[in-house]
C-alpha cells in the first residue's frame, strides 16, 4: 500500500460494497436454488459421475432431480409410519358400494365371457341348448356377481399388502417423473424458497458493511472472493436454518412471542398442499389401481382373483353339472373353469375404471394425510419432509459459497 492517502479509493467503491455483497447473496440464493431443481437430467458431459451427485467432472443436475428416488423412498416410508398404513384404508372401501360402481360393466362383461366360453368348451351342445336354459344360466351369473365381486373385494383388503408396494410404487413414478419430485418440494416450500431469496439481499448488505470496514484498512486483492465465498456460504446457510431451526416454539419477552422455523410455522398451510400434492401426483386411485393390475405383484393380484373366479364358475354351473361334464368330460370340465378365470383377469381390469369415483370417494387419502400432519408433532412434523432434503443442505450451502467467490473475483476487475 504505497499511497498514505486514507480512504485509497473513491468514497462511492466502499459504499457500494454492502450493495454488492447483497446482491451477490440474493444472486447466489436465486441460482442455488434454480440448481436444486434444475436441470431435470444430467447437462454436461457425463465423463465422470458419482452416483447419486448432482455433479460431474463438466456438468450439474439439480439435486432434487438427483435423488428422486432416493428422496422418494425417504417420503414414502415417513408417511406410511406416521400418516397412514395402506390397509387401513383400503378397509374404507365397502364392497357393496364398490360393486354398485362397476354393476352394469360387470353384467354385460360376465354375459360375454359365458357366452365366449361355452361356444368354445361345448359348440354343439350350446348351439341345440334351449334358449330357456341359457337366459337361466345368465340370469344364475347375475344374480351370483355381487356374492362373487364383494368376496373378492374383501380378500383384497385383507391382502393389500401383498398386493401393492407403495414404496416401489413411488420410487418408481419419481424416478421416471423427476419432475414430480420438484414439484411436491417447490410447492411446500414456496414461501421458504421466497425467503431464501430475499434474506440473500439482507444477510449479504449485512456482511457487506463488515467486508466494506475491513477494505477501508485492509485492501489485500484476496479479500474479495473470500469474503464472497463467505457471503455465499452464510446467506445459504443462515437461510436454512432459519426455515427448519427450531423446531419447538422458543418463548421469549416473557412468552410474549415464540420463535420457531418458518416451516414450521406454516404446518397447517404445508400439510394441506402435500396432500393435494401428493394425491394428485402420486398417489391416485387410477395410479394405484394401475401398479394393483400391472405392478410387480400383479401376480398375486391375479392368483387372487383365479380362485374367485373358480369358486364363482362352481356355483354358476350349479345344477348344470352333470350335463357340462358329460358334454366336455372331467378335463374339459376343469379346463372350462381355468378358461372362465383366464378371461376374468384378462377383462375385469378394464371395468375397474368405472369405480375410480367411488374409490377416491371412499378412500379420502388426501384429507386423511392433510388431518394427520395437522396433528403431528412440530419434530414429527419437520420429519416428514426435512429429511429427503436434509443431507443435500450442505451441497446447497456449498454451492453458494462457490458461487460467491466466483463473483468476488469479478469484483476485483470490475471495480478495482
Amino acid at each position: 500500500m504505497g499511497d498514505d492517502t486514507w480512504p485509497k479509493y473513491e468514497i462511492w467503491k466502499y459504499v457500494i460494497m454492502p450493495f454488492m455483497s447483497g446482491i451477490v447473496g440474493w444472486a447466489t440464493n436465486w441460482l442455488a436454488l434454480v440448481m436444486t431443481f434444475k436441470p431435470i437430467e444430467y447437462l454436461g458431459v457425463d465423463w465422470f459421475r458419482v452416483k447419486e451427485q448432482p455433479w460431474g467432472l463438466f456438468g450439474w443436475q439439480g439435486i432434487i432431480p438427483t435423488k428422486a428416488g432416493k428422496m422418494a423412498a425417504t417420503t414414502s416410508d415417513l408417511m406410511t409410519k406416521r400418516l397412514f398404513d395402506i390397509k387401513e384404508i383400503f378397509q374404507r372401501l365397502e364392497p357393496e358400494k364398490f360393486y354398485s360402481a362397476v354393476e352394469d360393466g360387470l353384467l354385460l362383461l360376465i354375459d360375454e365371457i359365458i357366452n365366449e366360453i361355452a361356444e368354445k368348451s361345448m359348440p354343439s351342445s350350446w348351439t341345440y341348448l334351449p334358449q330357456s336354459i341359457k337366459d337361466e344360466i345368465i340370469l344364475s351369473a347375475n344374480r351370483a356377481c355381487p356374492e362373487f365381486l364383494t368376496a373378492f373385494i374383501a380378500d383384497m383388503q385383507t391382502n393389500i399388502h401383498s398386493l401393492l408396494d407403495i414404496k416401489f410404487m413411488t420410487v418408481e413414478l419419481c424416478t421416471q417423473n423427476k419432475e414430480k419430485v420438484n414439484k411436491i418440494f417447490e410447492e411446500c416450500g414456496v414461501k421458504e424458497f421466497t425467503f431464501i431469496r430475499r434474506s440473500g439481499f439482507y444477510f449479504g448488505f449485512l456482511f457487506g458493511c463488515i467486508q466494506m470496514t475491513i477494505w477501508l484498512f485492509y485492501d489485500a486483492t484476496w479479500l474479495l472472493p473470500v469474503c464472497g465465498f463467505i457471503v455465499g456460504w452464510f446467506t445459504n446457510y443462515l437461510a436454512l436454518k432459519i426455515i427448519f431451526k427450531p423446531i419447538d416454539k422458543v418463548p421469549i419477552c416473557g412468552g410474549r412471542y415464540n420463535i420457531q422455523g418458518l416451516f414450521l410455522k406454516r404446518q397447517k398451510e404445508v400439510s394441506e398442499t402435500f396432500a393435494r400434492v401428493i394425491c394428485v401426483e402420486l398417489l391416485t386411485t387410477e395410479t394405484m389401481w394401475g401398479y394393483i393390475l400391472n405392478g410387480p405383484l400383479r401376480g398375486n393380484f391375479q392368483a387372487l382373483l383365479r380362485a374367485h373366479s373358480i369358486v364363482f364358475t362352481e356355483k354358476l354351473i350349479g345344477g348344470l353339472r352333470p350335463f357340462a361334464l358329460a358334454a366336455m368330460g372331467s378335463d374339459g370340465f376343469a379346463k372350462m373353469k381355468e378358461d372362465v378365470a383366464e378371461m376374468v383377469i384378462l377383462k375385469v381390469p378394464p371395468i375397474i375404471q368405472q369405480s375410480y369415483d367411488y374409490t377416491t370417494e371412499a378412500l379420502d387419502l388426501e384429507n386423511t394425510i392433510r388431518e394427520r400432519m395437522e396433528e403431528l408433532s412440530p419434530r414429527d412434523f419437520e420429519g416428514v419432509l426435512h429429511p429427503a432434503f436434509e443431507e443435500d443442505e450442505m451441497t446447497l450451502i456449498f454451492v453458494g459459497g462457490v458461487l460467491g467467490l466466483l463473483v468476488g473475483v469479478v469484483q476485483i476487475f470490475a471495480l478495482f
